[in-house]
């Protein structure tokens, strides 16, 4: 079994119905209308519901962050790539919305993993791969850290994220990595299209190998005096630019704005060229 604590990720487990509940334990100190509504929601999804001391959640869930709200469940089932091949969500007129996906090339911090996994949801993420070494688990602090988005999310481990990124330029995804020497700024790119956007480590950043089999290399332009953003904020940073532009984009394709004159205008961003092997 495995723990699971704090009102929104709880609610949003029950919510998702991806996860098998053996019970969820709430806090016999702790009576209020939030409460009430988690439990009628896990009562109404047949998730069994016990109340305990306050201080048996707080050893059960190795902190006192719980909020009175402790769930035990079975393990998370992680996705293969090749379940990320599958026909992206659609769109407005029924053809394959372009996928984005987001790639973490060895993030060990669980609460930058929780905040990128809650950015990826916010932003409108397909999937995420995440390797199975060298990378923060699962855990309870991270997923309390995504507020739940984890139960939303299409979730993939891989053994080799290298072997995993030139599949998916097979597939005509093109390979976007986030990093300080790159020579675009990240809001003068395309990022419209079929893409993934690859991640580093704290500090570190990207491993050569994965860096080597970017496609492209995006920066964050800095005017301070730090050189960087801690990588949860940089992930927010590109990846909300690209569920801007793919709003705008969607917007235009649907007639939104009527004439294009006086419409407000996309950066202009640079479109990747097609190369051998990615579908040219």
């Amino acid at each position: 079994m495995e723990v699971l604590y704090g009102l929104h990720p709880v609610e949003e487990a029950v919510k998702a119905g991806r996860r098998r509940f053996d019970h969820v334990l709430v806090a016999r100190e702790r009576d209020d209308l939030r409460l009430e509504k988690l439990v009628a929601l896990c009562r109404a999804a047949g998730v069994r519901v016990r109340q305990e001391a306050r201080e048996q959640l707080t050893q059960l869930a190795q902190s006192p962050s719980h909020q009175g709200v402790v769930a035990l469940v079975h393990p998370q089932e992680f996705l293969s790539i090749e379940d990320l091949f599958e026909p992206a969500r659609p769109d407005a007129d029924g053809a394959g919305a372009a996928r984005l996906l987001l790639a973490l090339d060895g993030v060990e911090d669980p609460q930058n993993l929780g905040a990128l996994l809650r950015v990826a949801d916010g932003a409108g993420v397909d999937g995420v791969l995440l390797t199975e070494r060298r990378s923060a688990p699962l855990s309870p602090v991270a997923v309390k850290a995504s507020a739940g988005a984890t139960e939303h999310l299409r979730i993939a481990r891989v053994v080799n994220l290298v072997r995993a990124l030139e599949e998916l330029k097979r597939r005509n995804l093109w390979i976007i990595g986030l990093d300080e020497r790159g020579q675009t700024d990240y809001d003068q790119f395309d990022l419209t299209g079929d893409c993934v956007l690859v991640l580093g480590r704290e500090g570190a950043g990207l491993h050569d190998l994965v860096r080597r089999s970017c496609d492209h290399l995006l920066r964050i332009p800095m005017s301070g005096g730090v050189s960087s953003l801690n990588v949860s904020a940089a992930g927010a940073v590109v990846l909300f630019e690209a569920f801007r532009q793919r709003r705008l984009a969607a917007r235009r394709a649907e007639g939104a704005f009527g004439s294009t004159a006086g419409a407000p205008t996309a950066p202009a961003a640079s479109k990747p060229k097609k190369q051998k092997g990615l579908g040219s």
